[in-house]
């Protein structure tokens, strides 16, 4: 489990989260510099450790290089969170307290999350619409299930490409 960013460490990974592209030091120094006085070679520092912290990846280009995100702020979020579930001595007692400190967004973001993760196959499998079939009516299509696309014969959009 990677330790919690740092404050300057947070503030440069929240620029690469968000703009979701490689990044040079240029790039987050000039953003930084917005709020804060802040060197280059502060930012390059920064950035390094972040590299050597397994954080970023970064390519050559000319003598600098292009900084981008390995993994999502979410997985981060995600690992922080069960880091500090696993150290619980009592972890439901300590989900029954973090649940208590939700908000009601917070709340329904869980809710719709387990949604998102139940597995297909513990879902009820849907009617079958006979019925309307044996009255000569056309059945009406039923929306796709979760993770199926509308025209699964197309490889484009099986794939995400």
């Amino acid at each position: 489990m990677p330790r919690p960013l740092g404050e300057l460490e947070d503030a440069v990974m929240t620029r690469v989260w968000k703009w979701n592209r490689p990044v040079t030091v240029r790039e987050v120094l000039e953003d930084l510099q917005q709020e804060r006085s802040i060197a280059y070679t502060t930012v390059m520092t920064v950035l390094d450790n972040l590299h050597q912290k397994g954080w970023v990846r970064r390519e050559a280009e000319g003598r600098a290089y292009r900084y981008e995100a390995v993994s999502t702020r979410a997985a981060y979020a995600a690992a922080l969170m069960n880091d500090a579930w696993s150290q619980s001595d009592n972890p439901a007692a300590a989900l029954v307290a973090f649940f208590g400190m939700m908000s009601e967004e917070q709340r329904q973001a869980l809710s719709d999350a387990v949604r998102i993760v139940q597995r297909p196959e513990t879902l009820p499998a849907p009617e079958p619409r006979q019925q309307e079939a044996a009255q000569g009516e056309a059945p009406q299509q039923q929306a796709p299930e979760a993770g199926q696309e509308e025209n699964p014969g197309s490889a484009e959009d099986t794939d995400g490409r």
